[in-house]
């Protein structure tokens, strides 16, 4: 073969080269447009779903080791955009051991936590995988949103109220156990809607968080 002819063929083999890594690079951006897109399509469908409560059952004694492991779920899927919040609700009660009362803090409602969620179909593999999670506590075992109604009553979300409080004030517990006691208010978070009181109790002063809805300002 001579010169001219081994020119030909290497110039001919660039030109293929450049063909091929243009096709390469087009594909490339082609699959980057595509999974843009796939986020953008979730992204909108994520949008018109409406955040609900719901309820999930767990095996007895699991619902801390459930609602951890929901977390992990949501930070290795990235479903910051989906799961917002996952509570097992506490109650603050009395209890009376060995001649002395203490007020202790105890799961209200054992074996569930609940989840503040976008729920739908894609969710349900993601939710049910976390160890401790035996399924959705729904007519047989399907998700069902908790009403208005009943969020307000298990308290998860914090009722707005606009209490005229500051530290050193005097307020009386309107709402849970310590219903009709009085303390003094050491702390106030108003972004929260919480507050810090020192209340008198079993003959010893205890501080105790309140949410604004449980208490009042006492007449002085």
């Amino acid at each position: 073969m001579e010169e001219k002819d081994f020119e030909k063929a290497d110039a001919k083999e660039q030109l293929t080269e450049e063909k091929t890594d243009e096709k390469e690079d087009l594909s490339l951006k082609e699959s980057a447009n595509d999974e843009n897109v796939s986020e953008e399509k979730s992204q909108s469908f994520a949008d018109t779903i409406p955040a609900k409560w719901y309820v999930l059952h767990t095996f007895s004694g699991y619902e801390n080791v459930a609602k951890k492991n929901l977390e992990t779920v949501v930070e290795k899927f990235n479903l910051q955009d989906r799961i917002f919040d996952i509570v097992i609700p506490m109650e603050d009660v009395v209890e009376e051991k060995n001649g002395k009362k203490k007020l202790v803090q105890r799961k209200s409602i054992p074996c569930y936590i609940f989840v503040k969620m976008k729920y739908a179909d894609d969710l349900w593999h993601n939710v049910t995988i976390a160890r401790g999670i035996t399924g959705f506590a729904g007519p047989k075992g399907r998700p069902l949103p908790l009403t208005d109604e009943e969020v307000l009553k298990m308290k998860l979300e914090k009722i707005k109220v606009d209490v005229d409080v500051e530290v050193g004030d005097t307020i009386e517990v309107i709402d849970g156990p310590l219903s009709g006691m009085i303390g003094k208010v050491s702390q106030v978070n108003t972004e929260m809607g919480v507050l810090t009181a020192v209340i008198e109790m079993f003959g010893r002063e205890t501080s105790v968080e309140l949410q604004f809805s449980q208490i009042r300002k006492a007449n002085q």
